[in-house]
Formats: structure tokens, sequence, C-alpha cells
């Protein structure tokens, strides 16, 4: 059965060029060119991925990104932006979107970004991850426990609701713990392509994740954990198992 993708964009012409070669690669291809017809669309059917223009009329492509990610917390999610609208991309990326590109962009490169994000969902889909998996599916650090085959994570007895591309950052980084990574490591390991300018990516997932973490761990002690994935000034980030003692 061929995968489904949800196209939405306003401009016609921008439309049609994606879906023409989302066809070419066996996608079945659904558009809508407004917000209210994209949520609609997007909670009564399953689709592998949504491409969200952000500059739609009415109701934004934000808050479709904030709807959709309230109710599917795994749906991936591919945002276009203007080139220019830095501040739109890094609150798209905040509110759960999985990957931007920036247009103008080359068909190339898009079809090689669906393809990358495609290939994560069938690997959640059939309960795996791309990077090595602990001996039993199971990654613990501390009070820190990951189930690479279940998805599920619990920090100090509670459990964390994690996008799928949050799941596979932590997981990643868990399995190499005290080792840097840069940002363009990181898009290489985890989202599964090499391309510059697009380090809001990493940023803004890792800031995510921090948030997650930090919510589930308790504070009636009123104890200050340190970060879980800490910052390497001017290198990148790495998991620090001390985190979780």
């Amino acid at each position: 059965m061929a995968d489904s993708i949800l196209i939405v964009e306003d401009d016609q012409d921008i439309a049609e060029l994606i879906k023409v070669n989302m066809q070419d690669l066996g996608l079945e291809v659904t558009h809508c060119d407004n917000g209210e017809d994209a949520i609609k669309q997007a909670l009564e059917n399953d689709y592998s991925l949504i491409m969200l223009d952000l500059n739609l009329p009415g109701c934004s492509g934000l808050d479709v990104c904030r709807k959709v990610r309230e109710a599917k917390q795994e749906q991936a999610i591919l945002m276009l932006t203007a080139r220019t609208s830095e501040i739109d991309r890094v609150l798209g990326l905040e509110l759960g979107a999985d990957d931007y590109m920036a247009k103008p962009f080359s068909v190339r490169e898009l079809q090689a970004r669906v393809h990358a994000l495609l290939r994560r969902v069938h690997l959640l889909q059939n309960n795996q991850t791309q990077e090595p998996m602990a001996d039993n599916g199971v990654i613990c650090h501390g009070q820190l426990m990951i189930n690479q085959r279940t998805h599920e994570v619990v920090l100090r007895e509670q459990s964390l609701d994690l996008t799928s591309t949050e799941f596979d950052l932590l997981s990643f980084m868990a399995l190499n713990p005290g080792q840097v990574f840069s940002r363009t490591q990181l898009l290489d390991k985890v989202w599964g392509y090499q391309h510059s300018g697009y380090e809001h990516t990493v940023n803004s997932h890792i800031n995510r994740l921090r948030n997650k973490l930090v919510a589930g761990q308790p504070n009636s002690n009123n104890k200050v954990f340190p970060h879980i994935i800490q910052t390497v000034f001017g290198v990148g980030y790495k998991f620090s198992p001390e985190g979780v003692v």
C-alpha cells in the first residue's frame, strides 16, 4: 500500500509542483489550501506525512501544527517556510514540526527529505529504530528508561510523551553517553541528511526535549537536577548520565 501525504499549500503553482513530484515517488497525494480544511483532513485521516506551509490564509500553519501535534503525537510533519521567516520557522519547530524546508527549494532536496522522513515513519511503524539498538531494546541510565521497541520513555517513574523525532534524538544520544555531537552530525544520524543552514531543526528539538525531561523530574524537594542533555559551547550537545542518577 502506497504512503499517503497531505500537502497544505495555498499557492496553486507550488502545490501542483509538489504534488507531481510526490506522485513520482509513488505517494498518494491529498491537497488542501487552507488551515481549517487541513486540520479536518489531518484529524479524520491517517497520513504518512503532512507537508505544511506556514503562511496560510485564515488559520495559520502554526495553528495547524499545534492542533495536529496535540491529537497525534507521532504524526510526521514537514513545514515549508519563506527563507526570511526565521521566527515562524523556530516557532513551528517548537510546536512540534519534525523538519522544515525554506522556499525556494530544489525538487531533488525535497524528495530526499521526504524519503528520509518516510523511512523513519516506516521504522516507527515496525517498532524499529534507524540507529543501533540496545541488546534487549531497552536503554537505562539511572532512573531513565528508554524502550526502543515500544517507544516508551520513563523518567523517575513518570512516563514522557515524546514525538517520534524527539524519541529518536534521545535514544541516539543515550546510546552514546558523554560523546559530543555537532548539529551537523545529529542531522545526519537522526534526521538522515546533511544540509547546511538547517541547524534550527536540531536546536529546537533539543530545547523541546529538554523541557519534557525537566517536566519529568520531581520538584517537591526543590532539588535541582543537571541537564540530561548538555550544551558543549562551540561544539554541540552530549547526553550526560549524571543528570539521571
